[in-house]
């Protein structure tokens, strides 16, 4: 039996990775998620040395209310994908701390194809955290499999409201799935996911559905015609689809190369990916400073206190704010 490289082993790990090796793919990720200094150090190395290896997959960020399909399109989409000869990474985006309904763990079973395929790397999300924290180590994940020869990244949201925003941050190609009736439509423009869209697919139009979904589509096009569009270069289309029949897959990818072509001619592809990299430096910093708010006993003790005297009015929040950075040695 080969024993595991070391995390101690950058360059190792590094090669292995550029070649595709699964195992220390999975182990690499875990050590990013790691919240040992030590391993935080290691971590940074080896994505600063997978950099050159990076930014050349198409990355697609999926959200839906539960039981729009998004399994299964991810399914559909990506299993399409790999028969193309593309290698797809599954990530997720779940910031909370005991979730277990929805979490892309469970949806393996319902990716059936995918969770079989040679070509396809599916992951969850760290099963912990601050949203900051889960969204910023998603995206160095993200580094490694596009170092590893993915060329494909599926970004699921499984997280609702600011879980969506962060998704949007990370990837090239932000897609709304709906479903037709119920509110949905109405629900959606409420939680202002259709600002962030770059397309959205009406899920489940099949069978007596089929009408209903248009009409939603219908609907959605006329919210996202009264909207800004994010991009001077590009008008979000609304389509409809079958993700368990596979109608509309191929449609839907063809508009995400599209948006693509356009983004990368205009160079307002590379300019977004640098904004989004500011902000995860951002992210990731904020997450470090608030480390010890999280992990430090005396003030996890005195953070209620603190608070609580906030709260009545017997401490003003500028001083609150001042003893607390006593306490952090700031």
């Amino acid at each position: 039996m080969v024993s595991p490289v070391p995390f101690s082993d950058t360059d190792r790990l590094a090669r292995d990775i550029r070649s595709g090796e699964r195992t220390v793919l999975s182990r690499a990720i875990t050590l990013i998620e790691s919240k040992r200094a030590d391993h935080r150090r290691t971590a940074a190395a080896l994505t600063q040395a997978l950099l050159p290896d990076t930014g050349n997959a198409v990355r697609v960020g999926i959200t839906g209310a539960p039981g729009v399909g998004k399994s299964t399109m991810i399914d559909a989409l990506g299993t399409m994908l790999t028969r193309q000869g593309r290698k797809v990474a599954v990530l997720a985006v779940d910031p909370s701390s005991r979730r277990t309904g929805g979490s892309i763990l469970a949806d393996k079973t319902r990716m059936a194809h995918l969770a079989n395929d040679d070509n396809a790397f599916i992951r969850p999300s760290p099963s912990s955290g601050t949203l900051g924290g889960v969204a910023a180590r998603t995206r160095e994940t993200m580094l490694l499999c596009e170092a590893a020869g993915y060329d494909v990244v599926l970004v699921e949201t499984v997280g609702v409201g600011q879980s969506e925003i962060a998704v949007a941050d990370m990837t090239d190609f932000f897609l709304v799935l709906a479903l037709a009736g119920a509110g949905d439509e109405l629900q959606a423009l409420k939680k202002g996911v259709v600002e962030l869209a770059d397309m959205i697919a009406v899920n489940k139009a099949d069978g007596d559905n089929l009408p209903r979904a248009k009409l939603a589509a219908a609907e959605y096009g006329a919210a996202l015609h009264i909207l800004s569009p994010q991009s001077p270069n590009w008008s979000p289309p609304v389509i409809t689809c079958s993700a368990l029949k596979g109608d509309g897959i191929e449609a839907l990818w063809a508009h995400v190369l599209d948006h693509r072509q356009r983004l990368t001619a205009s160079g307002e592809l590379a300019a977004r990916r640098g904004g989004q990299q500011v902000k995860w430096m951002w992210t990731m910093l904020e997450e470090r400073l608030f480390a010890p708010l999280r992990s430090d006993r005396t003030l996890k003790t005195a953070l209620p206190r603190i608070e609580a005297d906030v709260a009545a009015g017997r401490l003003a929040p500028a001083t609150a704010v001042e003893k607390i950075a006593d306490m952090l040695g700031g």
